[in-house]
């Protein structure tokens, strides 16, 4: 097997790390049947916040240098009432010219994320090594490129790999909030896939990838929670797959009585999505968002009150989201099923 460009050497995975208490209940989703099954993933707490996918091809076009590279990337999100930093480092990738050129990981590597975390919620798919704290998940092309086509997202081979090379060679640095940390690693910290000329002869071998340090601490602390990933991948806009996994972890007491309040700078800010050049333009953009979530019934409606500052001038929007009851139910099934994961009896055999 060759290695992807630029990775250390992984730990493969013992068989121990496929099987488990805490690394099943990732794979467990409270739902009645096979289908409902299909259609459920696990959103990861904080990971999912952070706006890494935001810098569409455009502007990747329009900021690369002559030479084809592109600077570090900085943004800031804020996270539970904290404000956090990201920096991120482009991916360098061989050209057809032969050269290299810079690309951050945008909406078709999210997408690929995505999908890998579904295969790893499968059996005998995804592992979770305590003791070398690593998490990942092992598959094929073929695997994953069904999973996409099933999913509305289909992309050819070379597709695929250029975006795992872009998530095995991106470097993302995470400040915590008042200095208190940070966290530095690769998307994709390790990368194992086999040769050219082996995918050509069998798309069906097996690669492997470990998950970002977050994703394994939010398996490890039983933070996940599962949301209808099927549905979220149908969104057109990435705008609309971000806010509904937002709208999944964060919203916990969902109801017509208890509406989630967001504002068109808050969404703007932690997204990343909302760089356009007019203000009109970002709320034509997130309304259309919201309009494509009442379509697809994760909310029923909304309401907008405008903010004004000097002059009468619209200085910001407040958006009140009420929830579709398809959305509730999901909700409330992802608050059963964390209950039922965090419950003295589950601790016990975690411990």
């Amino acid at each position: 097997m060759a290695k992807a460009k630029k990775q250390n050497d992984p730990i493969v995975p013992p068989d121990a790390a496929f099987g488990g208490t805490q690394l099943s209940l990732f794979q467990s989703f409270l739902c009645n049947t096979e289908e409902e099954h299909d259609r459920l993933s696990n959103t990861i707490e904080l990971w999912d916040s952070i706006p890494k996918y935001s810098v569409t091809q455009q502007q990747m076009n329009k900021a690369r240098i002559k030479e084809g590279f592109l600077p570090r990337l900085e943004k800031t999100f804020v996270y539970k009432k904290d404000e956090y930093k990201v920096r991120i480092s482009p991916a360098q990738i061989d050209d057809e010219d032969g050269g290299e050129k810079s690309y951050y990981p945008s909406a078709n590597e999210e997408i690929i994320e995505d999908a890998l975390r579904k295969i790893a919620s499968e059996q005998n798919k995804g592992f979770f090594d305590a003791p070398e704290f690593k998490s990942g998940v092992v598959f094929s092309l073929n695997m994953l490129r069904n999973e996409l086509k099933r999913r509305g997202h289909t992309r050819s081979y070379q597709e695929i790999i250029r975006s795992l090379n872009i998530l095995a060679g991106s470097h993302i640095e995470i400040l915590l909030p008042n200095g208190k940390g940070f966290a530095k690693t690769n998307y994709l910290p390790s990368l194992v896939a086999v040769s050219r000329l082996r995918w050509e002869e069998d798309p069906d071998a097996r690669w492997m990838a470990h998950f970002h340090p977050l994703v394994t601490q939010s398996i490890s602390k039983l933070s996940y929670r599962q949301y209808d990933y099927h549905l979220m991948m149908s969104h057109t806009s990435q705008l609309a797959r971000w806010l509904h996994k937002i709208l999944s972890h964060n919203y916990l007491n969902a109801s017509l009585i208890n509406p989630y309040n967001t504002s068109l700078s808050s969404i703007k800010r932690d997204s990343g999505l909302l760089e356009c050049k007019r203000m009109n333009d970002e709320v034509r953009k997130l309304e259309n968002v919201l309009q494509e979530l009442i379509e697809h019934r994760v909310l029923f409606s909304y309401n907008k009150t405008d903010k004004r500052g000097d002059r009468n001038k619209i200085i910001d929007i407040d958006y009140v989201l009420a929830p579709h009851t398809d959305f509730v139910r999901d909700v409330k099934a992802a608050n059963k099923r964390q209950q039922i994961s965090k419950s003295p009896d589950t601790k016990a055999l975690i411990n």
